[in-house]
């Protein structure tokens, strides 16, 4: 027996739990914790100010992206929660290099280059 699933609306066995769009309560929460705190919302800002407010992957293609930017920890806050606000390991991105940098389809080292660069200017 089959069912519509209410979540993402496809066919699934009818007992089938579709995990789509669920969040769990336990995940991540340290790192959530982290995030909502008024130091990294300064620092973000900071970052943004730094790389005048434009992405710095498309600033060193030649492209000049100024909506939908993002401030991006380099070493994942799993990996490292001390680098939260560290200034090389944050880079202003935008919505497209900051999904692609999540994928790990931007080398890590490219992103850690253009941070030093920013910071040493």
């Amino acid at each position: 027996m089959y069912k519509a699933c209410s979540r993402c609306g496809k066919i699934h066995p009818y007992n089938y739990k579709c995990t789509v769009g669920k969040t769990y309560k336990n995940k991540d929460t340290e790192e959530r914790k982290l995030r909502n705190k008024y130091a990294w919302a300064k620092k973000s800002q900071e970052i943004r100010e730094r790389a005048a407010y434009l992405c710095e992957v498309c600033r060193a293609e030649g492209r000049y992206t100024y909506e939908g930017l993002e401030v991006h920890h380099i070493t994942k806050l799993r990996e490292d929660k001390e680098g939260l606000l560290d200034n090389y390991n944050l880079i202003c991105l935008c919505v497209e290099h900051h999904k692609a940098a999540d994928a790990g389809e931007i080398k890590k080292e490219y992103l850690e280059k253009l941070a030093r660069e920013r910071e040493e200017k």
